[in-house]
């Protein structure tokens, strides 16, 4: 079993972290190849971008260090400073996600299509948060597509556990380091 879920963690972070990689190769490219869209010139493409990939590093440092605390100390809680410094990116996040609209509009491209693009990379970034800090939105194993079935309903997120966890300590006056 032990063996199952470290296997479960190296997949998550090596897989965010990926992604967080190819994403700016995948973004270059797309600028290489169709300059006409001026991707690297609107604002509202590199805030979008940014948010994504920052959420993206987030997720990959979570898992990692779970996958680390597992693989050295036989415990799947991740280490309560980290749990800490998520609990503030989180609200960070949340005050992107709320402030990146304005550059949508305040500096809206003369290209469309590139809006429409940031658009997207904004809408993904919002559904990354979504999956990490709310409600787990990705199920790509079988256990967890038939619960989804069986329940009905999203899990909650495992960062989001950790945020109550953190809360539960703190109302017990636990010391936290």
């Amino acid at each position: 079993m032990r063996n199952r879920v470290l296997k479960r963690l190296s997949y998550l972070f090596t897989g965010e972290s990926m992604s967080l990689i190819m994403f700016v190769f995948i973004s270059y490219l797309v600028n290489f190849t169709y300059p006409d869209l001026h991707l690297y010139s609107l604002f509202s493409f590199w805030s979008s971008f940014l948010l994504l990939e920052v959420i993206l590093l987030q997720g990959s440092i979570y898992w990692f260090a779970k996958w680390k605390r597992l693989k050295r100390e036989n415990t799947l809680v991740a280490p309560i400073r980290l749990v800490q410094r998520l609990w503030v990116s989180k609200k960070w996040n949340l005050g992107m996600i709320t402030v990146i609209p304005g550059a949508f509009i305040i500096w809206h491209p003369a290209v469309p299509l590139g809006f429409v693009i940031a658009g997207f990379i904004y809408v993904f970034a919002i559904l990354e948060y979504i999956n990490y800090f709310h409600i787990q939105l990705s199920y790509d194993n079988r256990s967890d597509i038939n619960s989804l079935k069986q329940t009905k309903r999203f899990k909650q997120a495992c960062l989001s556990k950790e945020f109550k966890r953190l809360g539960n300590l703190k109302a017990d006056g636990r010391k936290l380091l």
